[in-house]
């Protein structure tokens, strides 16, 4: 049984316009001790879907479909019980490490709060655990680290007390939002590494969002692909990058740098911009920037083409693959 299903989860956001959708019946699933990769430009829907499952979408959000953690469904939990699921089952690292700790606070008063929350410890035994914690991350002198304020650390260092906050209650399945946004080449393949260690020795399920394909190909165990708020792409994470079938998943491929099929000096780029929050086109919402679109692109929503047990998309032009005119196959 996978740690967490979610089965056609959509996610309504209110917006000066009306209401509209920023995720559309998204299913996929994360197993135990698996890191699931979730990919795409931004406005995809990756955080959002990352938020409706810890029940902290923007005023007004509303989730459907079912989100099922450990066995139970949670997406109908009421506000009490997402506090108590949210850092002791499912944690989450935040986007930015530079705003999403609290500049007033001590390292200290950030790691202990909510593990005296969840585990009902005395403040000795909760600041012994944020020792261990930074000891953990690899914080150079954790006890004088734990009296210092946010403002003193690189964001390396920041991220890596982001990632201890997270850990502090021993939650099940860890969430990173673009854990490496911003840091140089150097501290990204550190934070890495250590995310890494931390599943094989925590048996940790994590789901690490980014729009970077470079940082899931030495991470992720799968990989999937999202664009207007819809799943486009999934697969084990190797044969996806090596093999990609999508147009957009090839495109965001040849785009990184090194994979340029003109020349090393020059960057290939997906045609067109992602649309906008409520104005996704009809039919496969990538048709308009699709060079292999056809007319019944524009009308008819792409269903699911499997081509191995755990490799599908969601196209039927599909021009990558002799699978293109199998139909159901």
């Amino acid at each position: 049984m996978n740690l967490l299903t979610v089965e056609n989860l959509t996610v309504t956001l209110a917006t000066g316009s009306g209401d509209a959708q920023a995720v559309r019946n998204l299913s996929f699933s994360v197993g135990h001790g698996e890191i699931l990769g979730v990919a795409g430009e931004s406005g995809s829907g990756k955080t959002m879907t990352a938020l409706s499952m810890l029940g902290l979408l923007p005023y007004k959000g509303k989730a459907s479909g079912s989100i099922k953690f450990d066995g139970r469904e949670i997406l109908t939990s009421t506000k009490r019980e997402y506090r108590d699921i949210r850092g002791k089952e499912i944690a989450m690292i935040f986007q930015d490490p530079m705003t999403s700790l609290h500049p007033m606070l001590t390292v200290e008063v950030q790691l202990t709060e909510h593990l005296r929350h969840h585990r009902k410890v005395s403040k000795d035994a909760a600041r012994n655990s944020a020792l261990e914690l930074l000891a953990t991350v690899k914080i150079p002198e954790p006890a004088a680290a734990l009296k210092a304020h946010p403002s003193q650390f690189s964001g390396g260092m920041r991220q890596r007390i982001a990632i201890a906050m997270a850990l502090a209650c021993e939650p099940k399945l860890l969430i990173a939002d673009e854990p490496t946004t911003a840091l140089d080449v150097t501290v990204q393949a550190g934070i890495l590494k250590l995310l890494h260690q931390l599943r094989t020795d925590r048996n940790l399920s994590v789901m690490v969002i980014t729009h970077d394909l470079g940082v899931l190909s030495s991470l992720t165990d799968r990989i999937m692909i999202m664009y207007a708020g819809s799943e486009v792409e999934s697969g084990a994470t190797s044969d996806l990058l090596q093999n990609p079938r999508h147009p957009y998943t090839k495109g965001l491929i040849a785009a990184l740098p090194g994979n340029s099929e003109v020349n090393s000096k020059n960057l290939l780029s997906i045609d067109g911009m992602p649309p906008e929050l409520g104005n996704f086109p009809s039919g496969c919402a990538f048709h308009t920037r699709c060079k292999f679109a056809k007319a019944s692109c524009k009308e008819t929503v792409p269903e699911v083409l499997n081509l191995s047990s755990d490799h599908r998309i969601f196209c039927p032009v599909n021009p990558f693959s002799e699978l293109s005119n199998s139909g159901s196959k």
